[in-house]
C-alpha cells in the first residue's frame, strides 16, 4: 500500500488522518510544520518538525521517507514572504510558483499541488481518508433556523459567493440581513470574535461557510468544529449553516452536542437552493 506523507499545520486533524490511514494498513510520516503543528498530535507517528520555508527539506524528507501520496492538512496561518526565509530549493520553488505566491489562499494552493505533483507526489484529499469527515446535509441538531435565520442564511449563500470568487475567503456572519463580519486572513474564530463585538440588538445571526467557487477540494476545505461552535455562541449567533459534503466537521457527535447544548442550529446546505433574498 502507498505511503502517505502528511503535512501538518495546527489542530486535531493531522492526527485523525494519520489514524485512520495507519487503521487501513497504511505507513504514515508527518511533516510537522514549525509553529504551526500540535507535538501531541504528531508524535504517534514517524515525524520531522521543518519550518514552512525550508521547501527543499520538505521535499526531501518525504522524498527520502519513501512517500507517494501527501495530505495537506491543518490550518496555517500565512506568513509573509519576508518572514518565510526560504531556502535554496524553497526559492526554487517559489520562482516555479510564480505570481501564484502573490494569488489568494486557493491560487497559491493549487500552485503548490502543481509543484507537489511535479515532484512525483500525487496530493490526495484529507476525506479520501477520512471517509466521515465531510458534514451531511440537513438539520443536525434541536434547534432549526426560523424564517429571518433562513433569510439571513440566503444572504450569507451570496455574499460568501462573491468572497470565494475574489479568493479572500470562505465565510461571513448575517444578522437580520445585514452582514456583520466576513472571513479574511484572521480566520474563522477571529472574525467570530469581531463579529460579537458587533451585534446587533434583537434576533442573532448566522455564520455561513462554503467552499470557494471553482476550489481544490484537496487542500484548506471549509472546517467547522467545537471551537466554531463554541465561538459562534459566544458571539450571539443563532446558528452555523455550512456547506453540505464540502465541509470538515470535526468532532462531528461533540459538535452537534455542543450546538444543542448551547441552544443554535447546525445545517448543511446546497448553496444551489439558496440564493439573495428577495
Amino acid at each position: 500500500m502507498r505511503k502517505l506523507g502528511i503535512l501538518a499545520g495546527s489542530g486535531p486533524l493531522p492526527g485523525r488522518v494519520g489514524a485512520a490511514a495507519r487503521a487501513a494498513g497504511r505507513d504514515v510520516f508527518v511533516v510537522g510544520l514549525e509553529g504551526f503543528a500540535e507535538r501531541a498530535v504528531i508524535t504517534p507517528f514517524d515525524h520531522q518538525v521543518i519550518r514552512l520555508g525550508a521547501a527543499g527539506q520538505i521535499i526531501a524528507a518525504l522524498k527520502a521517507e519513501g512517500c507517494q501520496d501527501l495530505v495537506m492538512i491543518g490550518p496555517i496561518r500565512r506568513p509573509s514572504l519576508l518572514n518565510m526565509r526560504p531556502d535554496a530549493d524553497g526559492a526554487r520553488l517559489l520562482a516555479r510558483i510564480g505570481r501564484a505566491a502573490f494569488a489568494g489562499d486557493d491560487g497559491l494552493l493549487k500552485a503548490v499541488i502543481r509543484i507537489l505533483g511535479e515532484e512525483g507526489f500525487s496530493v490526495i484529499a484529507a476525506h479520501d481518508i477520512l471517509g466521515e469527515a465531510l458534514g451531511p446535509a440537513g438539520l443536525l441538531t434541536v434547534t432549526a433556523p426560523d424564517a429571518q435565520a433562513m433569510v439571513d442564511i440566503a444572504r450569507g449563500v451570496t455574499v460568501a459567493k462573491l468572497l470565494g470568487a475574489a479568493d479572500a475567503g470562505q465565510g461571513c456572519v448575517v444578522q437580520q440581513g445585514l452582514v456583520i463580519a466576513l472571513e479574511a486572513i484572521e480566520g474563522t474564530d477571529a472574525m467570530l470574535q469581531r463579529a460579537g463585538a458587533l451585534r446587533r440588538p434583537g434576533p442573532g445571526g448566522v455564520l455561513v461557510k462554503m467552499l470557494k467557487p471553482g476550489q481544490d477540494r484537496r487542500a484548506d476545505l471549509p472546517t467547522i468544529g467545537p471551537v466554531t461552535i463554541a465561538q459562534a455562541i459566544a458571539a450571539g449567533l443563532r446558528g452555523v449553516a455550512f456547506e453540505a459534503e464540502a465541509t470538515i466537521l470535526v468532532a462531528r457527535s461533540e459538535s452537534i452536542a455542543a450546538a444543542n447544548q448551547g441552544g443554535i442550529f447546525l445545517l448543511g446546505i446546497d448553496p444551489n437552493n439558496f440564493g439573495a433574498p428577495s
